[in-house]
């Protein structure tokens, strides 16, 4: 486990370094000016003189390999920059919005995993019947449909429609502090999003994994020798048809962040959506490119993580040997 964990940090490094200067080329050539997005209506009036002077302070008047060498040796201080447009340290916009970032992503990828293997092992029980059907046609329903489609059609029936759930935001309006209840109660709603969006995968993996297993040997043989149901679908198919789902694990870590951020902007949650929003049209250079690396770390940790399960759970697999 410690030489596959250890290689793949080896692979993280050329790969975070070359994101992180394409990051900077790709903002480099963006049509937006970081000058007049960091002046704001101040740059209106201004003289060319005096965005000159800006533009110089800022340092984007470099090339984007010098900027990105700048902030790469930085960052390994543990100094990641100044946020231009947020006029905050990077270190501390990423810290106050990253926490629910994580909630809103953790408690919407549990939910899909739990609802998507229950109802993935209720539609293999009986392949073909109407379960199934029913079962399998909601999941391609939803693969098809946008999450950003999803979280609009949430908000207008629990929201507006029937008045249950609250639209958006991380507490009530009125409210000055932040509490447990309110943060629940405000989570509900893009938590559900998001993993309505993630739900398909695992239903169908698990559905599709749990059906080939019942159809194997040993589970006939078990149901042969007398043992109930339940223990051949829970003690023999299931661990056997999830194994599939471990790979899916880590290949749905980029689709969890993208939804994440379409879900953060729709109900207006506070994690790093808007930030990095705001850094993409402003051409924030060193926020940009933490925001990029942390992403890059999240579907590498995915990956590894998917492999470390899928080494402990197969028999046939050996943590040594990989």
């Amino acid at each position: 486990m410690g030489r596959l964990a250890g290689r793949r940090a080896l692979f993280a490094v050329p790969v975070v370094l070359v994101v992180t200067l394409g990051v900077f080329a790709i903002a480099a050539a963006s049509p937006f000016d970081p000058v007049k997005a960091y002046a704001g209506t101040a740059a209106l009036g201004a003289d060319q003189e005096t965005l000159d002077r800006l533009r110089e302070n800022l340092g984007v008047d470099e090339s984007f390999v010098v900027r990105w060498w700048h902030w790469l040796t930085s960052a390994l201080t543990g100094d990641l920059g100044h946020s231009s447009v947020l006029r905050q340290p990077v270190t501390q916009v990423i810290g106050e919005r990253l926490v629910w970032s994580a909630l809103l992503c953790a408690v919407a990828f549990a939910v899909a995993v739990t609802l998507g293997t229950l109802l993935g092992v209720l539609a293999a029980r009986r392949p073909g019947s109407m379960l199934d059907r029913a079962v399998t046609s909601l999941a391609y329903t939803l693969e098809a449909a946008p999450v950003f489609w999803i979280a609009l059609l949430a908000v207008w029936l629990f929201a507006l429609q029937w008045d249950v759930l609250p639209a958006g935001g991380l507490t009530d309006t009125a409210s000055e502090h932040v509490t447990p209840g309110q943060v629940a109660g405000h989570l509900v709603l893009p938590a559900g999003v998001l993993a309505v969006s993630q739900l398909p995968w695992f239903t169908l993996y698990v559905r599709q994994g749990v059906a080939d297993a019942l159809a194997e040997d040993p589970v006939r043989g078990a149901r042969a020798r007398g043992l109930g149901e339940g223990t051949v679908l829970l003690g023999h198919a299931l661990r056997s048809g999830l194994l599939p789902v471990l790979t899916l694990i880590g290949s749905r870590v980029p689709e969890l962040i993208t939804g994440a951020l379409l879900v953060e902007s729709v109900f207006s949650w506070p994690g790093i959506a808007a930030a990095t929003v705001e850094a993409a049209t402003a051409v924030d250079f060193p926020l940009l490119a933490a925001l990029t690396t942390l992403a890059t770390a999240a579907v590498l940790a995915g990956n590894l993580l998917a492999d470390l399960l899928y080494g402990l759970f197969d028999p046939r697999v050996e943590l040594s040997e990989m």
